[in-house]
């Protein structure tokens, strides 16, 4: 196995940048492998055959611009982890607007926030045929349902694989991932998890708090940040699906469901500054041995955007390994492990066994899958 993976990015924001970053980080220094990385290699693939063909936005500062070029422009604010970027035969293509320009982001300094195109959206269906890609990352802003939906549809009729790293349900909807098995495409999804962030570091004290006895009576998860992201979800309405999301993927570790008035996750403010470093606060009081309370509280920094890009190289290779064998349908494995709301939650080590069944042993994790997979939709 090996050669290259051809991937197309709808939105080129800060995660499309670390990821473009990561890549070529990886593919010129020997000496960082395996630095960083949950899998240096999988089936043949190493981080650096990763190679982007397509990328789509609505920012007049990344449309017409090289690739090379607009995942360093404004707004994106991301660490800067690779400098040296090969120059991108790949120009950013005017994606449809639909619901990815939130209003409100009008009110704040062009440096924060998007600028509008003015330029026909081209014909995304053509150019994934034209350009060979396999596999789709959607980026699109936060509550930007129509606009997954488009590029959902436009997988669909060209048989690439969807990796839908935003809250929006397709993966985890029984009609959609129903169409994606009958049209024979593998897909991962919905809204990815960093790679070690808010989301699997609560899932992972919530499941301990249990293993340890502790009965967890509330919790609050509370998150703070600078980039476009946060700015994007200052608009509440735009935020109903990615607090479902959140807070699915930490009830699924209860073996009873917290009380909604006894459970809160999810952005809490937008502080520019901050750039797209995320802090995090979580809050956890629960009662141990004989009834006498226990309290824990956690303050978490990271780096946002590049916190998942370790996550989404493992999700493109393991993606491009199930299209060579044939797959179709939702990878349960890998959306459970990478993503925060796929179709079936499970425990992150679970997930890790059944992924790493799959690379060594093919069919096995894919037959256990087919059949947790029925239990759930039926």
């Amino acid at each position: 196995m090996g050669g290259k993976i051809k991937v197309a990015v709808a939105g080129v924001g800060n995660c499309t940048s670390s990821l473009i970053q990561g890549i070529e980080y990886y593919r010129q220094s020997e000496e960082a492998a395996p630095l960083g990385l949950m899998h240096w290699e999988m089936g043949g693939y190493l981080p650096g055959d990763i190679e982007i063909v397509a990328a789509f936005d609505i920012d007049e500062r990344k449309v017409g611009r090289p690739l090379h070029e607009a995942i360093f422009a404004h707004p994106n604010c991301t660490k800067v982890i690779q400098a040296d970027i090969p120059p991108s035969q790949v120009t950013v293509q005017m994606g449809p607007v639909l619901d990815g320009f939130p209003e409100h982001m009008k009110d704040y300094p062009e440096h924060r926030t998007f600028v509008l195109a003015d330029e026909k959206p081209c014909d995304v269906v053509k150019l994934l045929r034209e350009l060979g890609a396999e596999i789709l990352m959607n980026y699109m802003p936060v509550g930007s349902e129509e606009a997954t939906r488009f590029y959902a549809e436009c997988c669909l009729e060209t048989g690439v694989s969807l990796i839908n790293c935003m809250p929006v349900f397709i993966a985890s909807d029984p009609n959609w991932a129903k169409r994606f098995e009958e049209r024979g495409i593998p897909i991962i999804g919905d809204d990815v998890k960093s790679q070690l962030g808010a989301t699997v570091l609560h899932r992972i004290l919530t499941k301990l708090f249990g293993e340890r006895g502790v009965k967890l009576e509330r919790t609050y998860q509370l998150n703070v940040g600078g980039n476009t992201d946060f700015l994007n979800m200052l608009n509440r309405s735009r935020l109903i699906s990615k607090k479902i999301s959140k807070t699915e993927a930490v009830q699924s570790q209860l073996d009873i469901p917290l009380d909604d008035e006894d459970i809160h996750i999810g952005p809490s403010d937008y502080i520019p500054w901050q750039n797209d470093n995320k802090v995090c606060f979580i809050r956890m009081e629960g009662v141990g041995f004989a009834g006498v309370p226990l309290t824990l509280e956690l303050r978490l920094s990271v780096e946002d955007s590049p916190n998942s890009g370790g996550v989404t190289i493992d999700a493109i290779r393991y993606c491009k390994i199930a299209r060579g064998r044939g797959e179709k349908g939702v990878l349960i494995p890998i959306s459970a492990y990478s993503m925060k709301h796929p179709p079936i939650q499970m425990d992150e080590k679970d997930a890790r066994r059944l992924i790493e069944e799959f690379l060594f042993e093919g069919q096995v994790a894919q037959n256990i899958k087919e059949e947790i997979f029925v239990t759930q939709m039926t």
